[in-house]
């Protein structure tokens, strides 16, 4: 959801309102030069001091703002509806884009270059930018959106000193397990060998015990893509809760992901390994310990939503199991 709410007072107290769309005139929501702190959650929101979106504009992107630029002098709200992801404004020199021109896809101080307070007119290929008139985001300015381009700046010709580009709210990320893809695998490992030899002709009694603690464990993990658009340290979570296999499979309800990390859980079985009471005559008796180890592996749809523009991506969810601990006797005549 992309929405921002305005106080009345600073520190967000007062009278409120809370809109999620293009706002014009602000007196028709008997709301006008009155505006003093707001929220924004999702996308920027540009505020001018005159109804349709004219006079001096301010850029909110996503937080919290217990006082605003242009306190008890808002008159028009206006929702930046753009794809934000991959930002490029290309900056002209002359009017009409004639003349040298400047390529940008990143935040730049123009003082550092041979740019500053050149530009006359722009194009805004992807994103919507915020032109300064001084070094580090000073003085007046002004909006530049992708499909506006402005040939001729006026009184901002030749006075653009620093560039940005607006940035989306947080990233939405829904995860979807597809039960129907999954994948399963089971095999089993001898993690040890006991074994009693009875060489006389009389059945002979075994009294050796023998106790082994052996630890299985489940890993439970998160694989991306290779070319994944989600950033180091993004979170989200899926439930497990429905998880239906052939074989049981000890797993949370609710898995949580963190770009650049997996979940362990390490379970310990401790197993008392005994044998028989007596061994046949001419028979060595051999006791396995033997874990069975299963591997789920199931497709996840992520769709990922930055403002009003979502993108689809899979991973896929791993469960390596090992924690099943059982023994196998075998009997061989000697």
């Amino acid at each position: 959801m992309n929405k921002i709410i305005v106080y009345e007072h600073r520190y967000f107290k007062g009278l409120s309102r809370e809109f999620t769309s293009d706002v014009p005139d602000l007196i028709k929501k008997n709301f006008d030069d009155c505006i003093s702190s707001l929220k924004v959650i999702g996308n920027p929101w540009v505020a001018y001091t005159d109804a349709n979106y004219t006079g001096e504009p301010t850029v909110y992107e996503e937080g919290e703002y217990d006082n605003v630029y242009y306190n008890d002098d808002i008159s028009s709200l206006q929702l930046v509806t753009e794809d934000l992801d991959n930002p490029q404004i290309t900056l002209y020199e002359e009017e009409n884009y004639q003349g040298r021109s400047l390529v940008l896809d990143c935040e730049t101080n123009l003082l550092y270059g041979d740019f500053n307070d050149k530009a006359s007119s722009h194009k805004v290929q992807r994103g919507a930018w915020v032109l300064y008139q001084h070094k580090q985001r000073g003085g007046y300015i002004r909006v530049a959106r992708a499909g506006r381009d402005v040939p001729k700046y006026d009184w901002f010709d030749d006075r653009l000193s620093h560039v940005r580009p607006l940035k989306a709210g947080k990233t939405i990320i829904k995860a979807e397990v597809e039960w129907d893809k999954k994948k399963e695998t089971l095999k089993t490992v001898i993690i040890d060998s006991i074994s009693g030899v009875n060489y006389g002709s009389e059945r002979q009694t075994f009294t050796t015990e023998l106790t082994r603690e052996f630890s299985g464990s489940v890993t439970e993990s998160f694989r991306f893509s290779n070319s994944t658009q989600i950033c180091f340290g993004a979170r989200f979570e899926f439930t497990m809760s429905s998880f239906k296999g052939e074989r049981t499979l000890n797993v949370s309800n609710t898995f949580t992901v963190e770009k650049g990390s997996s979940n362990t859980k390490t379970t310990f079985d401790s197993i008392r390994v005994s044998l028989p009471a007596s061994i046949p005559p001419h028979t060595k008796l051999t006791v396995n310990v033997v874990r069975k180890e299963m591997t789920v592996v199931i497709p996840v749809k992520l769709t990922i939503t930055n403002g009003f523009y979502n993108k689809v991506e899979y991973g896929k969810y791993w469960c390596e199991q090992g924690n099943s601990i059982t023994t196998e006797f075998n009997e061989e005549k000697i």
